[in-house]
């Protein structure tokens, strides 16, 4: 494993637009050489639709009680809300063990998400033609949408742990049509926070990120 570290800190439910402002500080900071190590931030927002830059109107069918955020990402049309999982790694890709390719970055994030899931059981892969991750039934149980600015990172992934799935029906998610969303709480059965899936899959994300990226993690609690 690379001697590079990346800092993970996880940050708690954080409004949307309030870690939007942090992430975008310190990709800042990293690029102004302010900030020595990558991060990682590991939080869940309430809920919010955001919008990327290739994303269309009329794919927000209910926006009615709910943010609406523009943001400079990539993609087209997400949701996020408690019980999912969400990633924002702050990475200088200038350096090994990483690559200045914006295509190896979406392949080695949702390489750690598969790895992670493998962890917790729930088989996952990619779809030709699509960035995210897959179960192995068909359904979509991550989203990926980055940012990138003098390669540094910011924006990143949402992993359904124990998401209400029934708040995707306010949109056609990703803007991909019929797409079938789901939850780790749903692929293995574990129904329940107080039983450990919550920490267990944050954890299993850490350590699937290190095996992917070739990093050592260190975990801090902390808000914004």
């Amino acid at each position: 494993m690379s001697e590079r570290r990346v800092e993970v800190i996880e940050a708690g439910r954080v409004p949307y637009r309030q870690a939007l402002d942090w992430q975008r500080a310190l990709a800042q900071a990293r690029i102004d050489g302010g900030l020595e190590e990558d991060v990682l931030l590991l939080l869940e927002h309430p809920p919010v639709v955001t919008l990327g830059r290739t994303a269309r109107g009329a794919h927000v069918l209910r926006p009615e009680g709910v943010d609406v955020v523009e943001v400079e990402r990539g993609g087209d049309v997400t949701f996020h809300g408690p019980g999912q999982l969400v990633g924002y790694p702050i990475l200088d890709l200038h350096a090994a063990p990483y690559r200045q390719d914006l295509h190896w970055y979406l392949r080695t994030l949702e390489d750690a998400l598969i790895a992670a899931l493998a962890e917790l059981e729930v088989p996952a892969e990619r779809r030709a033609g699509y960035t995210g991750v897959w179960t192995g039934g068909g359904r979509k149980i991550a989203s990926i949408g980055v940012h990138v600015k003098q390669w540094v990172t910011w924006h990143g992934f949402a992993l359904n742990v124990t998401t209400d799935l029934s708040a995707f029906e306010r949109i056609v998610p990703c803007g991909i049509s019929g797409v079938e969303m789901t939850s780790v709480e749903r692929e293995t059965g574990n129904g329940k926070r107080e039983t450990g899936l919550w920490d267990a899959t944050v954890a299993a994300v850490v350590r699937g990120f290190e095996r992917a990226f070739s990093v050592e993690a260190k975990a801090t609690l902390a808000g914004v």
